[in-house]
């Protein structure tokens, strides 16, 4: 649980990345192809940020989102 939101629960995805080569038909060749499919991991950006909960301060892992929107209030 190391890589997940407290607050959100925002975990890492997988996805990946698409790798083309060719000329496109626009610019006169045949098209572009695609070549490889890399997968990869989009991890949340977490910060290790001290919160106030229910009047005591906790340190808690929270994404930037969370803390962007003040879901949170700092300590």
């Amino acid at each position: 649980m190391s890589r997940v939101c407290e607050i959100c629960g925002k975990t890492r995805v997988v996805g990946g990345t698409i790798i083309r080569r060719g000329l496109a038909k626009k610019k006169g060749g045949i098209g572009t192809h695609v070549v490889k499919n890399n997968k990869r991991i989009f991890n949340p950006n977490l910060q290790k940020i001290r919160i106030k909960v229910g009047g005591t301060v906790k340190s808690m892992k929270v994404c930037t989102n969370c803390i962007r929107s003040e879901r949170i209030q700092k300590a």
